[in-house]
């Protein structure tokens, strides 16, 4: 690189939501707390899905593996994150920073790719029941995940092959609590053109496509519920959605919105608030939204804790 206004990095400076000392001990005991509901949440719904023989459905399959991709997508961040409060350290090494944002945008990218199949697994149960054993078979739901995994792995590569050809100012802060990819961009000194093209691109393919797909599902399912004769037919085809609509519109309201928004907003105290409610937020309630009002769950974990508890 060329000497001046240019150097090869070697770290990051991550800014974080406050540079007070006072905040700091509190910052870490919220987000540790939230990390450790998380992950030991969505690790119960997995054992309960994986140990119970009824709930080995295209539903909870998809549960579990949603599931398993939160506790992934919070591990990208917040560990690393709270090392940084503990050693009141802000840098994060120029390989770590990459490192973070592949793993981030694939976790990311397989939360979007899980919601969709998940509103489509509900739409052809109600509107499609006679034909859901038929449609939504072992093969074709295994050959969905795959196929998002390997769509989310290699979008992800692309992106972080195309950051690792790119020079960067001496000017190395980023604006964020994590590598977040369009703040990594603001700082490099060289063309970043194809990068943001990418960026936008999959931002509509990963974001107004699922989300458009999930939209129509619904219309469908609650057109089909209103045709329900019986009050309580409909109350239980209602609550089997209720929950992942939630989970929807938390996770795509506030993703699309960060990602959507000028670079000013994006990288404002508000715009990482909204970013924690996607990132760190939804994979924690995650576990609650699905359980609360679903028996089978209920049911599940409960035969769980009493084997866990005899052991």
């Amino acid at each position: 690189m060329k000497a001046g206004n240019q150097t090869s990095i070697l770290e990051f400076l991550l800014v974080g939501f406050s540079q007070d000392a006072e905040h700091q001990p509190m910052l870490f005991g919220l987000f540790l707390l939230m990390f450790v509901v998380a992950v030991l949440g969505n690790l119960l719904i997995i054992l309960a899905v994986s140990s119970d023989s009824h709930l080995h459905t295209p539903m909870y399959f998809f549960l579990s593996n949603l599931s398993f991709s939160d506790i992934c997508f919070i591990s990208t961040t917040i560990p690393k994150m709270l090392v940084n409060i503990q050693t009141q350290s802000k840098t994060i090494t120029y390989a770590g920073c990459i490192t973070q944002m592949y793993f981030f945008m694939v976790f990311g990218g397989m939360d979007t790719f899980l919601l969709t199949l998940m509103a489509y697994d509900r739409f052809v149960a109600i509107c499609h029941p006679l034909h859901y054993p038929v449609i939504m078979n072992p093969q074709l739901c295994g050959l969905l995940v795959l196929v998002s995994w390997f769509i989310s792995f290699s979008y992800s590569l692309i992106q972080s092959l195309l950051m690792l050809r790119l020079s960067f100012c001496t000017n190395q802060i980023i604006k964020h609590f994590y590598c977040e990819l369009a703040q990594a961009l603001n700082v490099a000194c060289s063309d970043t053109l194809l990068n943001h093209i990418l960026l936008y691109i999959v931002t509509c393919i990963l974001g107004f496509v699922p989300f458009s797909g999930i939209l129509y599902s619904y219309s469908q399912i609650v057109s089909s519920i209103l045709r329900i004769p019986s009050t309580d037919g409909k109350y239980k085809a209602f609550s089997t959605c209720g929950s992942h609509l939630s989970v929807v519109s938390l996770f795509y309201g506030t993703g699309l919105g960060v990602y959507l928004s000028s670079d000013e907003t994006s990288s404002s105290w508000k715009g990482m608030v909204a970013s924690v409610m996607y990132t760190v937020v939804t994979p924690m309630l995650n576990p609650f939204i699905y359980s609360l009002r679903n028996k089978d769950i209920k049911k599940a974990l409960q035969t769980l804790g009493r084997m866990l508890f005899v052991k």
